[in-house]
């Protein structure tokens, strides 16, 4: 029963934190903000970025707002997940009720931030090498967007080994190395 929670709760929880990331990256990558999946993802998390953005400039050219309500989520989200965790009569360690600390949920959040954007970025790979499959990347709106976000990571993999004979073997290599480094990170099953 408690697994079942966690796996609903933790569902939820991170496909509404892939916004946050996504508004991030997108303004890192400088991606199209007049794109339709753009306008979805800012009218998703306007209503907590605005008023963060009134007292948190940002930083360096990064969206610091976003980021800072992305990491106070993903906090939260871990620390619920710890403590429904911790109800298991199979509860062992850190994840004990007794013994959770600040510096565990911490660890955790940040951990869980890079699972997300590791997951973010297989994701947006995958659907990006079906988009150049089935049709026109250019013209659809989402394969523009994600050619924004992902050609960043692709191109040094290309300038290594560029594409022979029209085959492209850059996007399974990042998707390759992107899921070995989502699995090496110290995160427990229910964390992922």
């Amino acid at each position: 029963m408690l697994d079942a929670l966690i796996f609903l709760i933790q569902t939820l929880a991170d496909l509404f934190l892939l916004t946050f990331l996504l508004r991030f990256i997108m303004q890192w990558v400088r991606a199209n903000h007049y794109n339709p999946l753009s306008q979805v993802v800012f009218k998703v998390t306007n209503p907590l970025v605005v008023p963060a953005r009134r007292v948190l400039p940002s930083v360096a050219g990064l969206d610091a707002p976003t980021f800072v309500v992305l990491f106070v989520l993903e906090i939260i989200v871990t620390f619920v997940l710890l403590r429904i965790a911790a109800l298991s009569p199979t509860a062992i360690g850190v994840f004990a009720a007794s013994s959770l600390n600040v510096v565990d949920v911490l660890f955790y959040s940040v951990m869980r931030l890079i699972s997300l954007t590791l997951l973010l970025y297989i994701g947006a790979t995958f659907i990006y090498v079906l988009l150049s499959w089935f049709g026109d990347r250019g013209r659809n709106p989402m394969g523009a967007l994600l050619g924004d976000l992902v050609e960043p990571v692709l191109r040094p993999v290309r300038r290594v080994l560029p594409p022979v004979s029209g085959l492209d073997i850059a996007p399974l290599i990042v998707t390759v190395v992107l899921y070995a480094i989502r699995m090496a990170l110290p995160l427990p099953y229910f964390l992922r």
